[in-house]
C-alpha cells in the first residue's frame, strides 16, 4: 500500500476534488465578473474568432480538407471550429499558465495549502470554454450541417481525454517553470501561435509534406484534432494506432508535469 506522501496522482487528485471545483468556480466567476455579457463570452469569442479565421483562409484563400465528397463551406467551417476549439485549449493553457503561482503569492505562504491545484482549477475553467465551444460546434452541425453519429459522441470522450491529460501536465509544468523563468509568459503566446500552424487546424494532414511530417507526427494535439473530426463530423474510422500515441503522450506529460512542479514547489516562497 502506498504511503500517504506517495499516493498516485489520480488518488492525491481525486482528495482534493471539492477544493479543486471550489477554485475552478471561482475561476469561471473571476473571469467573466464586471463584464457586459459576462458569460455569453465563452461563447461568442471562439464564435468570434471562427468568423475571422475562415474569412481569411475558408472565404480568401479558398481552403478545403478534401476528406468529405462535395465539401461545402458549411463543412470546411465545422471542422475548421473544431480543431480552433481543441487548440484554443492548449494555447490557453500555455499563455495563462506561467503566471499562476507569481498572481497567487499569498497562497504560496501557506504550507498547507496545495499549490497543485491552481493550475487545474485554470485547466477546469478552460475545459468549460470548451464545453460550451463543443455544444455550439455540435447543433451547427445539426442544424446546418451533415449532423452527428451517435458513435461520434461515444467516441468522443475517448479521443479527448488524453488531450484533458496533456493540458493538465502542460499547466503544471509551466507554472512550475514561470516562478524561475519570468520570461517564460513573454514567450508562450508565440509557442502558442506555432502550436497552431503545427496541428493541421487550418490545412488537411494530407497536404503535409514528408520531410515536415517527420516532425509534426510527433504533435500529440495534431492527432487529437484530426480524431476529433474523424469522429463527430467526418464519420471515419479512428487510426488507433494515433489514439494510442496520444494516450502515451497525455500520460506521459501528465507525469512529468506533475512530478516537476513537486520538485520545484519548495522553492516557490524563496523565489516569491
Amino acid at each position: 500500500m502506498n504511503a500517504p506522501g506517495h499516493a498516485s496522482p489520480f488518488a492525491d487528485l481525486a482528495r482534493k476534488r471539492d477544493l479543486w471545483w471550489q477554485f475552478t468556480v471561482r475561476t469561471v466567476e473571476l473571469r467573466h465578473r464586471g463584464s457586459f455579457l459576462g458569460i455569453l463570452w465563452a461563447g461568442l469569442t471562439p464564435l468570434l474568432m471562427l468568423a475571422l479565421y475562415y474569412v481569411v483562409f475558408g472565404v480568401i484563400f479558398k481552403s478545403s480538407f478534401g476528406v468529405l465528397p462535395d465539401e461545402t463551406r458549411t463543412d470546411y467551417a465545422l471542422a475548421f471550429f473544431l480543431g480552433l476549439i481543441l487548440y484554443q485549449l492548449l494555447a490557453e493553457t500555455l499563455t495563462v499558465s506561467p503566471t499562476l503561482i507569481l498572481a497567487n503569492p499569498n497562497l504560496v505562504k501557506k504550507v498547507v495549502f496545495p499549490l497543485d491545484v491552481l493550475p487545474l482549477a485554470q485547466l477546469g475553467a478552460t475545459w468549460f470554454n470548451l464545453g460550451i465551444s463543443l455544444a455550439l460546434m455540435m447543433l451547427g452541425a445539426v442544424f446546418f450541417g451533415r449532423g452527428i453519429s451517435v458513435t461520434g459522441l461515444v467516441w468522443l470522450p475517448v479521443v479527448l481525454f488524453p488531450l484533458l491529460l496533456l493540458s493538465a501536465g502542460l499547466s503544471w509544468l509551466c507554472a512550475a517553470l514561470g516562478v524561475f523563468f519570468r520570461d517564460l509568459a513573454q514567450v508562450m503566446p508565440f509557442l502558442a501561435q506555432i502550436v497552431l500552424y503545427a496541428s493541421a487546424v487550418v490545412y488537411p494532414i494530407a497536404r503535409i509534406p514528408a520531410e515536415i511530417w517527420a516532425f509534426l507526427k510527433w504533435n500529440p494535439l495534431l492527432h487529437s484534432v484530426e480524431l476529433a473530426r474523424d469522429a463527430l463530423l467526418w464519420d471515419s474510422p479512428l487510426n488507433l494506432h494515433h489514439l494510442a500515441y496520444t494516450y502515451v503522450a497525455g500520460f506521459a506529460v501528465f507525469l512529468l508535469g506533475r512530478w516537476i512542479f513537486k520538485k520545484l514547489q519548495p522553492a516557490f516562497a524563496d523565489v516569491i
